[in-house]
């Protein structure tokens, strides 16, 4: 459960990597997947994590401290079509490959994706490159309230196939109805308190 989340700072160079401490867990995905949103609704704080209909709005890595330094929640940029030069994307897209290189305190990355559509070759780049370099994740599959339960609960296990992963190792939710978050916390649980080394691809 998440009881307390505040804002930390914001970090735009590798070179402002060192020093944090705290175990993280990485929320990453497309722009307009809904990862601010998702960020608000599991730390039950609308005004936490800003949201814009414009995709691109993340630009750089954004901290928050969970429950008064138990770890932080890191926002990274959006990756895939927001509206901004070719350099600006290849800016973010460093940004996050040095993050992943560099952060010693990483114990999950909560990759979102969109429960409406399969993975797109962005998701798929990014999946392929967590798998690589044995970086442990989460599929979360966002904006469920925008299907049927039953086509949500389809469309689920269409993304898991999709991928080659179990269907219960995607996780469904609603940022919008709030649904989904208990599942979440316990994933969270589960992580922070896995021992051990990286596991390869998704845990448990």
């Amino acid at each position: 459960m998440i009881k307390n989340a505040e804002f930390v700072k914001s970090i735009g160079d590798s070179a402002q990597l060192s020093g944090m401490t705290l175990p993280e867990i990485a929320v990453a995905g497309k722009s307009n997947v809904g990862k601010s949103s998702f960020i608000n609704f599991i730390c039950n704080n609308k005004r936490l994590a800003k949201t814009s209909k414009e995709p691109g709005r993340t630009r750089l890595l954004n901290y928050f401290s969970i429950n008064k330094g138990q770890f932080h929640l890191v926002d990274l940029p959006g990756y895939g079509f927001a509206k901004v030069s070719y350099a600006e994307k290849a800016k973010w897209g460093k940004l996050i490959e040095d993050y992943f290189r560099l952060s010693s305190n990483l114990k999950n990355v909560f990759l979102l994706l969109d429960v409406r559509h399969k993975p797109t070759d962005d998701d798929m780049q990014m999946i392929k490159y967590l798998y690589f370099y044995r970086i442990p994740f989460t599929v979360i599959a966002t904006k469920a309230d925008k299907l049927s339960r039953s086509a949500a609960l389809r469309n689920k296990k269409a993304i898991a196939d999709y991928i080659g992963i179990g269907c219960d190792d995607v996780y469904l939710c609603s940022s919008a109805e709030k649904k989904g978050a208990e599942a979440i916390y316990a994933r969270i649980e589960a992580v922070l308190g896995a021992e051990g080394g990286v596991d390869e691809g998704l845990t448990e």
